[in-house]
């Protein structure tokens, strides 16, 4: 079998309850309560192969979590199909974890008063791991992720970024075919979430690790991954390269202005009023940037226009950002990328 997961028409409702007003409305609540059914997720179906590194992105609410703990068995589906490392997550429950690694960024699986190594040892144990493949493999992922100095501390002594390291490591004691990020940068300074790269692109290539990240940076995505599937209110709205994403949607340009005096916003728009120009003001370091089409000579008009107008102190002129290009297909819905 060559998918690390098959996902078929997969669904997951939840009832929401309201509560009345009022004396009488509490009263009646406790013998019947009124709620709406709320869809998570809506009938998605996609498979990863193994050894693949999908992004799999959305903005809050739209399904992201629900799907990963329907996919590690933490929740049941009201409906649909769910295949991974060949088994039901829900059915088969016990044999299932021994095949998978998560990590929540939000919630840890380390025990806060032991030394981070006794959280392993015991974490080797429920996995059954001897000692042997523990050391073989265990040597290499301490070393990589540079914990070797945490291993005697307590978890609640560990800054966000050492106690992410360690939590990673704890995923990957019984070397899982498979592995699940939820978050796993949240917070983190920019050389942990560098190390935190580096390391899973290396045991992707060691081990052909399938991963199935979902992240609110997008540079974790296009350090990671090359393929995305994104969602929107529970449906996806993209699934395929995050190559192809931005070269049938990235085809714009970005010109980035700073000025040498105080300049607003309507002045700058009003300069290049009739050209279609989108522009945005990055109010703390006062970027102004002009999200353009790809034209030679529309860039020219507007570099022109503006600094004929206004002093400039600085310009950059960039490619569309993933996440210009991400944020333009939430306002659209569905994209059709051929």
């Amino acid at each position: 079998m060559n998918n690390a997961i098959e996902v078929q028409k997969l669904r997951k409702e939840f009832k929401a309850y309201s509560s009345r007003s009022g004396l009488t409305g509490a009263f009646r609540d406790l013998f019947t309560r009124n709620y709406q059914i709320a869809t998570a997720v809506n009938d998605i179906s996609f498979t990863v192969k193994k050894g693949e590194m999908v992004g799999y992105i959305g903005e809050n609410g739209a399904g992201k979590s629900t799907t990963i703990k329907m996919l590690t068995g933490i929740l049941t589906p009201t409906s649909g199909q769910i295949s991974v490392n060949g088994m039901n997550p829900h059915k088969e429950r016990e044999k299932f974890v021994q095949t998978i690694g998560v990590v929540f960024g939000q919630r840890s699986q380390l025990w806060w008063d032991i030394a981070v190594q006794e959280s392993f040892r015991l974490l080797k144990k429920v996995y059954k791991v001897s000692d042997q493949q523990y050391d073989d493999h265990m040597n290499h992922v301490i070393r990589t992720l540079d914990i070797e100095p945490l291993l005697d501390k307590p978890v609640r002594k560990l800054s966000l970024g050492q106690r992410m390291r360690c939590e990673l490591a704890a995923a990957l004691i019984h070397n899982p075919p498979l592995l699940f990020l939820d978050e796993p940068t949240i917070g983190l300074d920019v050389l942990v979430k560098l190390k935190i790269r580096e390391f899973l692109k290396e045991i992707n290539e060691k081990y052909n690790t399938t991963i199935l990240l979902t992240t609110h940076d997008l540079t974790d995505i296009e350090a990671l991954c090359e393929r995305v599937i994104m969602l929107d209110e529970g449906n996806v709205i993209y699934d395929g390269a995050l190559k192809n994403l931005k070269e049938t949607l990235g085809e714009g340009k970005e010109l980035q202005f700073q000025f040498l005096e105080k300049v607003d916003l309507a002045a700058v728009k009003h300069v290049t009023d009739g050209m279609p120009v989108k522009w945005e003001l990055d109010e703390r370091d006062l970027i102004f940037t002009a999200n353009i089409e790809d034209s030679d000579e529309l860039i020219s008009r507007v570099i022109t226009a503006v600094a004929a107008v206004f002093k400039i102190k600085d310009m950059k002129i960039n490619e569309t950002s993933t996440e210009e290009i991400i944020r333009n297909i939430y306002e659209k819905g569905a994209v059709d990328v051929g």
